[in-house]
């Protein structure tokens, strides 16, 4: 009964601070500042490339981070051509573009391209190295990308001016094996928060121009970008469960040096 008590104050809680839009304000760290300073940079009409390299598990963490670079480049006038090299992440990538465009009142083939999904992500980070046309001779809808103004101007890596990996996995790496190394292309990484430290060493030596960390680095771009959202609600969330569960922590402990204190062994003098 005590668990079932416990898990209903837990969901109220978090369905209260969801509902009543409560932000959660957090220091920028360096790691997201170079991931804004990066677009930041960018001229209007420049090409960002996001790739979508995640599970459906994970898109209440990514989900966010993706959210707050889209908002970045679609206010600033920056092109944003998606595409997915993990199946799962395809639909989720597609949408998340679609709806965040949309906000901005962006035009799909002019502002926005999506080229769908790949498999053998190797092949095609390199291929798309030569020729994006060869990896992807249509976007996700099948329309020819010579017939979307954004694509018929985008050939390969030269063209693009950064590359951003939304990644739960390993796939960062093979971005800045193939695309980074051989192609020069810069690269940023959103990163589900247990990949982070995998990547650190990838950011000290300059092959990530920066890292959005988790749901944090979420609602920490937000808090750069004066928008807050579901990083930040998110975050408020999460403070709050953690609140709750050290209250509980403090509580059953007190509870317990009672009882023991009530006890006969605690009571009995020594002989």
């Amino acid at each position: 009964m005590a668990r079932r008590i416990i898990f209903a104050l837990l969901a109220a809680i978090l369905i209260a601070v969801m509902l009543s839009h409560a932000r959660s304000s957090v220091p920028v760290t360096a790691q997201t500042q170079g991931v804004y300073d990066a677009i930041a940079a960018l001229d209007s009409g420049a090409v960002v490339m996001m790739s979508f390299d995640h599970e459906a598990a994970t898109i209440p963490e990514v989900g966010p981070l993706a959210s707050a670079i889209a908002d970045h480049c679609f206010r600033r006038g920056i092109r944003v051509i998606g595409l997915a090299l993990f199946a799962e992440g395809n639909a989720a990538g597609h949408e998340l573009l679609a709806r965040r465009a949309a906000a901005f009142h962006r035009v799909y083939g002019t502002d926005w391209v999506y080229l769908g999904y790949r498999p053998q992500y190797t092949a095609a980070i390199l291929g798309m190295g030569e020729s994006i046309r060869d990896v992807f001779p249509a976007d996700d809808d099948g329309r020819s990308l010579d017939s979307l103004p954004l694509t018929r101007r985008v050939h390969n890596y030269h063209d693009v001016n950064l590359i951003v990996s939304i990644a739960d996995g390993s796939m960062p790496t093979y971005w800045v094996e193939y695309a980074g190394a051989r192609y020069h292309t810069r690269i940023v990484a959103a990163l589900s928060a247990v990949m982070v430290t995998s990547y650190i060493p990838y950011l000290g030596s300059g092959q990530l121009a920066g890292i959005v960390n988790g749901l944090r680095g979420a609602a920490e771009y937000e808090q750069l970008l004066n928008a807050p959202g579901a990083g930040a609600r998110g975050m408020a969330a999460q403070s709050a469960a953690h609140a709750l569960i050290a209250l509980l922590v403090i509580v059953g402990n007190v509870e317990a040096w009672r009882l023991r204190r009530r006890s006969p062994k605690w009571n009995r003098k020594p002989s």
